[in-house]
């Protein structure tokens, strides 16, 4: 039994249903608010993107002091124990901007800043959340992409890369996912002798994960420990020259000896769905080519898995 009168109890039920309004208006990032700067952990997580562009900071600094901060950074609760009340989770430039402009003129505008607090357990995850924010205001590379992917796993928030890659880019084709995968194994195996990891192109990228595949890692290794690069450019002649040295010399038909066997094209097939199967014999064995806007690495995994069943069911 309440003994307070009916419009005390009234009053009571109403501050707590606004309250709970008010905590889940929170929870789903509808409730802005100012937060200290000093408060927020910026390395709560680590970050996908790698590098900060000294004259997009400079831009956002400008736009900053002209017209204050427009666009609210995201938060999330620290757990127990935490050096700082709240982890960051998205806008890690507006963030370091305040705190520039802060330590540059001391102003006590710039001591606080504009956010919204996240669940991240809501949003995916903490990594799929930040990943999802740069993956929208600013396109990562395809190694910053691999990069998050492995540390997510190497922090428990995965079992594997594949399961990382499928979680944290979901709407990524199967051939940017497998992409991404490889760009992962360059981190994992080259990560700290690569300078300019992140401006690697697409093509020598997906080369250098196949050799690293192939078991090169030692003699790249010992390749890119010859000379510190000074340019991305030079890093990649560098790689170039390393991969360059990893394929077999073609012969000189001016050496003269037995003459060779010829090989050549086998059986080809085409296939409704757009895949090519080519058949091809060399010095080594058979080989099958496929080919098709749909084939990656996906699909040729498939292909060889089929393959093995076939074949160990055919030879028993």
């Amino acid at each position: 039994f309440d003994p307070r009168p009916a419009e005390a109890r009234a009053a009571s039920a109403r501050d707590r249903a606004d309250a709970e309004r008010l905590r889940d208006a929170e929870g789903r990032g509808l409730v802005m608010l100012e937060l200290p700067v000093d408060d927020i952990d910026a390395d709560a997580l680590v970050r996908d993107r790698m590098v900060l562009d000294a004259e997009e900071m400079g831009e956002l600094k400008k736009s900053i002091q002209r017209g204050g901060l427009r666009l609210p950074i995201e938060v999330f609760p620290s757990p127990e124990g935490a050096k700082k009340p709240y982890g960051l989770l998205s806008g890690y430039r507006r963030l370091q901007a305040m705190r520039e402009l802060r330590a540059a003129s001391s102003e006590p505008t710039f001591a606080t800043i504009k956010a919204v607090i996240r669940d991240p357990a809501a949003m995916g995850g903490t990594f799929a959340a930040m990943v999802e924010e740069n993956e929208i205001r600013a396109s990562l590379s395809h190694y910053e992409r691999g990069r998050i992917a492995v540390i997510a796993v190497q922090q428990g928030a995965f079992g594997n890369v594949e399961e990382a890659v499928a979680a944290l880019f979901p709407t990524a084709s199967k051939a940017k996912r497998s992409k991404i995968r490889s760009f992962a194994v360059i981190f994992e195996e080259l990560g700290d002798m690569l300078s300019f990891p992140d401006l690697i192109k697409e093509r020598d990228g997906l080369k250098l994960a196949a050799a690293l595949r192939d078991g090169a890692e030692g003699r790249l290794r010992a390749a890119l420990a010859e000379k510190v690069p000074e340019t991305a450019e030079e890093e990649a002649a560098l790689i170039e020259a390393a991969l360059a040295r990893l394929m077999p010399s073609k012969a000189d038909p001016a050496r003269g000896g037995r003459p060779r066997k010829t090989f050549g094209a086998g059986p080809s097939v085409a296939l409704k769905s757009g895949i090519s199967l080519q058949a091809e014999e060399d010095g080594k064995g058979w080989l099958i080519r496929l080919s098709g806007k749909r084939v990656d690495r996906e699909l040729v995994e498939t292909t060889m898995r089929e393959l093995e069943a076939l074949l160990s069911s055919n030879l028993r």
